[in-house]
Parts: structure tokens; C-alpha cells; sequence
């Protein structure tokens, strides 16, 4: 089957591209079609669809939509059916000024309030599209965390992580998205407010 991806923006696109290059076959669903024909015809193998029939193609999928969208996607699906949604996204006050709830919840927990019947992942989160499409770094390899409340979940996305050039490491429960987004806006604050630029990633260093 198809893997998913909801939303063609940068990240939605560099996934994408990360996936066609190691032979997955890649369903992009959003809501306006004629939007995205040209992007989509440019990625040899990827198709294009509204979100609802992409979703139908797969048992997972990528949701690579701004914060903003998240609720009104995972309401669009009546019955998510057991699948696998991927929250890549991040609750992201206005002009980047920090986030907008944690602590107590995640954007990712409140997605998985909303999306019924589905198994949320939180990961794709806490680096820049620029390390979506390419995560090969000379000093080893980007650090991708992945939390969900279904370890068969996990592992999956896991997997994805790993077979597109991450580390993937498991965070247990969903609630450790209340740590993964502030990360994300760590990597955010360094590239924007304090200079650094995009081309740059965290890594899990063992001793």
C-alpha cells in the first residue's frame, strides 16, 4: 500500500521525496488538487489526491500540515479505523514567538482527541524540511525522536525514521510530545532568532 502524506508543503514534499528515493510508493492527499498537480508531476511515482481517498490508501499516514489545519484533518475522517497517523506538525504561536500550549497537553495529544480511532505518532517534528529531504550529516546521524501510546505504532514510524537516513528513537508515550515540541522550537530559535540558518541538526551522541 501507499504511504500517506497530508499536505504538500516543504516538509510533506521532502518526505515525500525521501520515501520515492527508497522505493516506497507515496499518496499525497490535501485539500485543494489543482493547487498541487505541478509539484506532485515533478516527483516521478507520487500521486495526488483529496485527503479522504488518501487516507484510504494506506494503514498510515503523514499528517505535514501547519498546527492550524491539524483539526480540521483529523475531523475529516469519520473513523480513522486503527491507522497510524503521523503528527509532524508543531503548535506554533504567530511569528514564531514560542508555542502555542504545552506543558499539560501537545499539539500531538490533541490531535489524537480529535482523530477518532486513530494510533498518533508524534515525529517528523523537530528539524527543518532541508533535513527531510536529505538527514546525511558528515558527523553521523540526525536525531529523530518518535513517541506514540501503541508500541506496534511506534516501531513502525521507527522504521520509516530509520530507512530515510535518521536515528530513531523511541519516547515512550505520546504525552513525551509535550518534550518534542519545545525541541522543535529549539532547532526553530537557533535557525531564525539566533542565526544559525537551517542547514543544521541534533544528534544523539552514546558514550
Amino acid at each position: 500500500m501507499s504511504l500517506t502524506i497530508i499536505g504538500a508543503g516543504s516538509v510533506g514534499l521532502a518526505l515525500g521525496n525521501a520515501f520515492l528515493a527508497k522505493g516506497e510508493q507515496v499518496c499525497f492527499g490535501v485539500t485543494d488538487v489543482r493547487k498541487y498537480v505541478s509539484a506532485i508531476k515533478a516527483m516521478p511515482g507520487a500521486r495526488l489526491m483529496d485527503v479522504p481517498a488518501a487516507v484510504g490508501q494506506s494503514d498510515l499516514a503523514i499528517l505535514a500540515v501547519p498546527y492550524s489545519a491539524a483539526a480540521a484533518v483529523a475531523r475529516s475522517i469519520s473513523d480513522w479505523s486503527g491507522r497510524v497517523l503521523v503528527d509532524a506538525t508543531n503548535p506554533l504561536a504567530p511569528g514564531l514567538a514560542g508555542l502555542a500550549l504545552g506543558t499539560t497537553t501537545s499539539g500531538a495529544e490533541e490531535t489524537a482527541r480529535l482523530a477518532n480511532n486513530a494510533k498518533v505518532v508524534k515525529a517528523f517534528n523537530t528539524t527543518g524540511a532541508e533535513n527531510m529531504a536529505d538527514s546525511a550529516y558528515p558527523g553521523g546521524k540526525v536525531f529523530m525522536p518518535v513517541c506514540g501510546d501503541e508500541a506496534p505504532a511506534r516501531a513502525r514510524v521507527l522504521a520509516l525514521a530509520n530507512l530515510i537516513g535518521f536515528e530513531g528513537v523511541d519516547c515512550g508515550p505520546l504525552s513525551a510530545a509535550r518534550y518534542l515540541e519545545p525541541l522543535a522550537m529549539a532547532w526553530i530559535h537557533l535557525a531564525y532568532k539566533q542565526g544559525l540558518g537551517r542547514n543544521f541538526a541534533f544528534s544523539l551522541l552514546k558514550r
